[in-house]
């Protein structure tokens, strides 16, 4: 039984008990569809020999060497990690296109008796739902929650999304905090896996009530924000926070404690930045490293590499109307979080 999926969060997905990628693990790894367990009937290295195969010697050969291949990766399966499932079991099966893949596994796992379905275009159908819904306006009037680096933005987002607020995390969609020093433990997605985590936060908004985001640059790390989300971010209206240098420094030498454990990463960073600044700062900020003075390292960032940034980044995307939430300190995120919410009861967004 094909399906034809007509959009991400389709009804018909809900039909079935697991969503099979049988694709090499190389391709699941770069996306995947939602909750999907990798269950490959040909490894990277099989893929590449059929492949070779196919283009050097004929079809029919490759056709009949996959077919080995994916017979014995298919026995392995059914007895490993599918052994446990009853006769009710219904899975959803899908290759990079809906073809050969998924269509004999689909088969081998229909003779056994499980009600099998298969999505009708594969990944490749997926992926244009993805890539229309990323590229698309925004539906939700959005606010921008702006600030300097260490203003506690993404922290303080995450506690208006336990109030009931609509927040899309973009930081933790992209596994990165944005900054050079803003890599989090793991990798970072792949662009087609990011676009895909962002689709389906998108795809589960209400329209009617406004949605907050942070403010970024138009790249996280090493991905990029598709058009869609980045055209809603640089026109939206937003709520500035302006808290002192020290108290951000505080802020960001606690909540950066990870790349503080790593002093030598922080010294090939910092002195990656001698081209933009001059030496005798750069030496001063790699004695701070050397002192572990992590809070006059942050301020020091702060005051003469992000804070002018941010502030061309600033006149370019905000006309300046927007409120302006003003804070001693971040020692109560709590009071912060509400100094936020009070400016966003009375914001309008566009």
């Amino acid at each position: 039984m094909d399906i034809r999926l007509k959009s991400l969060s389709d009804p018909e997905l809900a039909g079935f008990d697991t969503i099979i990628d049988t694709r090499a693990p190389s391709e699941f790894l770069e996306d995947h569809l939602p909750g999907a367990i990798n269950l490959p009937v040909l490894s990277d290295d099989e893929r590449a020999q059929v492949g070779t195969i196919y283009k050097q010697v004929s079809p029919f050969d490759a056709r009949k060497i996959g077919g080995a291949l994916v017979a014995a990766n298919a026995a392995r399966h059914i007895a490993g990690p599918l052994s446990g499932f009853g006769g009710g079991w219904k899975p959803l099966v899908y290759c990079w296109r809906g073809g050969q893949r998924s269509g004999a596994f689909a088969t081998i796992l229909s003779q056994i008796g499980w009600r099998v379905g298969r999505i009708e275009g594969g990944y490749k159908a997926w992926r244009a739902l993805v890539v229309a819904r990323v590229e698309a306006p925004v539906a939700p009037p959005v606010i921008v929650l702006d600030g300097n680096t260490g203003s506690a933005k993404t922290e303080i987002l995450l506690r208006l999304a336990k109030r009931g607020h609509q927040v899309i995390d973009l930081e933790g969609l992209a596994n990165h905090r944005g900054s050079l020093f803003g890599a989090m433990p793991g990798d970072q997605p792949s662009q087609k896996l990011f676009e895909s985590r962002l689709a389906m936060s998108l795809e589960g908004l209400d329209p009617t009530r406004p949605l907050l985001v942070e403010a970024e640059s138009s790249r996280i790390g090493e991905v990029n924000l598709p058009r869609g989300i980045w055209q809603a971010i640089i026109a939206a209206p937003r709520i500035r926070l302006t808290i002192p240098v020290q108290a951000r420094a505080a802020y960001t030498a606690q909540s950066y404690a990870d790349a503080c454990a790593d002093p030598r990463r922080l010294i090939r960073i910092v002195d990656s930045l001698r081209p933009l600044h001059p030496g005798d700062r750069i030496d001063g900020w790699l004695r701070m490293i050397d002192n572990a003075d992590w809070i006059g390292l942050s301020a020091g960032l702060m005051r003469d590499h992000y804070d002018p940034r941010y502030e061309k980044h600033r006149a370019r995307h905000d006309d300046g109307r927007g409120a302006v939430v003003a804070l001693d300190s971040l020692s109560d995120l709590e009071a912060a979080t509400s100094a936020v919410e009070a400016a966003l009861a009375a914001q309008k967004p566009a």
